[in-house]
């Protein structure tokens, strides 16, 4: 019955698209986000939906949308790079099974991000991506929100919509999602046109952003914690009041502490006496393992590299923050030698300077941090128009920078490079870009285009014209 379902409402979503070959993009961004393939029995699993979907999109663009006003950008070429040179160390890999895999999955992340920008030509359009991500998030969100609320959660305890460890439906990645789209939210809260800014929008976003918050507690994600910091930080650079607002949110901070899990509590505490923990303690390995296989390696060693690491660390047996406490000298506390294999990168920097070398590092900076730049210069340009069809662009323009940041400082603890979520996020970044650069292109030429034809101002009377002297 539930696979019925779910084919029912596809196949309605796709016959709509058939008006509006756009909305192809949109389902593919559904079914990449929530993947109902994977809560599928056998009717959606059997078929390669991605590929159908993406497909009808592709086509979809090609022979019913206007492409007049599509703009092929800088970072779109970065990404291009980055896609052949991904292809390049793959047939170069060391572990040639594995990154096949994780090729078949990499390669339509990077393609769809380097398309769906040529898409978005219109405030609407970027509009409906941003809904469509939020709204598509949300559906795990909501799900582990309530969950959170019901039973406290766990870590790796908590299942969302299907008992699966992939893709958005991890604790920590979906922890990180859920705090990076919280300046999205916001800003469809307050500037959405789809579905206007009325009390019961700003209701259900407050809400959305409750069970955002709530997921880092029942996933008990470390990663998401600090996510929430980032987030609390960047809302400083624009709030009236600062010190207010500091004050209040230290003040919830402390009064939530009671409220929540002790084995939450107790998971946080390992972020500071890391030299105590193993997992702690094994991603600073892989860490300095990558960095001293990147000086023999430098162009990497392809996909799933982490698979030939072998490691070999101290932990401490003893909790290092109370050293001083006990009166303990370091050099003699006992500490068992650990050895181990086959460790993931636990940090998306990691993996891209071990699988892709410092060529395949230097290109996914270049996209991301760009995005950063290019968003800060939007926000600059438009921060103080007065134009009312520009004033949704620098609010537009802070959120994709806050969401950005707050995904790449989870990325320095998550082997996320090739998160697909993320490089929509990207899409949109560029799609907002290229569309405020061609419309910044018309309003300059139009005057220029006004007096080489003569055309008068609006309710202005016709000038006489004067004859040509050379």
């Amino acid at each position: 019955m539930r696979d019925l379902i779910f084919v029912g409402y596809i196949v309605a979503m796709l016959f709509l698209a058939f008006k509006r070959p756009f909305l192809f993009t949109l389902i593919y961004a559904y079914v990449d986000i929530v993947a109902p393939q994977r809560l599928s029995y056998f009717m959606l699993n059997s078929v390669p939906l991605s590929l159908i979907v993406f497909a009808l999109a592709f086509l979809g663009f090609m022979f019913a949308d206007n492409k007049q006003d599509s703009r092929f950008s800088f970072r779109q070429a970065m990404m291009v790079l980055l896609l052949i040179y991904c292809g390049y160390t793959t047939l170069q890999a060391e572990v040639p099974d594995g990154a096949l895999e994780k090729w078949d999955w990499v390669w339509k992340a990077l393609v769809f991000a380097i398309f769906l920008p040529l898409t978005l030509k219109t405030k609407l359009r970027l509009e409906a991506l941003a809904l469509f991500m939020v709204l598509c998030a949300g559906t795990l969100i909501i799900t582990g929100g309530i969950k959170t609320l019901a039973s406290g959660g766990g870590y790796g305890v908590l299942v969302l919509l299907v008992d699966n460890n992939a893709g958005l439906y991890e604790g920590s990645i979906i922890s990180t999602v859920a705090i990076c789209i919280i300046p999205l939210i916001l800003w469809l809260a307050n500037h959405g046109t789809i579905f206007p800014p009325d009390w019961r929008v700003k209701a259900f976003a407050y809400a959305l952003i409750f069970a955002a918050l709530l997921i880092p507690i029942g996933t008990q994600a470390r990663t998401g914690l600090v996510c929430i910091l980032v987030l609390a930080v960047l809302q400083l650079r624009f709030v009236r009041y600062r010190m207010l607002y500091a004050g209040l949110a230290m003040a919830v901070g402390l009064m939530s502490i009671p409220f929540l899990p002790q084995s939450f509590t107790e998971r946080m505490a390992t972020i500071e006496n890391y030299e105590a923990d193993q997992s702690a303690s094994t991603r600073i390995a892989v860490w300095q393992w990558t960095i001293d296989y990147a000086k023999n390696n430098p162009f990497g060693g392809g996909f799933e590299v982490y698979r030939i690491n072998k490691l070999t660390y101290e932990l401490s047996e003893v909790d290092v923050s109370q050293y001083e406490e006990w009166g303990i000298d370091p050099d003699d506390v006992d500490a068992r030698l650990v050895e181990d294999e086959a460790r993931a990168f636990h940090s998306s920097y990691f993996e891209m300077l071990g699988e892709q070398g410092y060529p395949g590092l230097v290109l996914w900076m270049l996209i991301h941090f760009g995005g950063l730049w290019r968003m800060e210069v939007l926000r600059r340009k438009y921060s103080k128009s007065e134009k009312q069809g520009e004033q949704w662009v620098a609010p537009l323009a802070i959120a994709l920078q806050h969401g950005h940041i707050i995904f790449l400082v989870g990325a320095l603890f998550l082997g996320i490079a090739y998160q697909p979520f993320v490089y929509m996020l990207v899409a949109l970044q560029i799609g907002l870009d290229t569309y405020m650069t061609r419309r910044s292109a018309e309003a300059q030429w139009k005057p220029i285009a006004n007096r080489l034809t003569g055309a008068a101002k609006p309710g202005a009377l016709p000038q006489p014209r004067r004859p040509f002297t050379n």
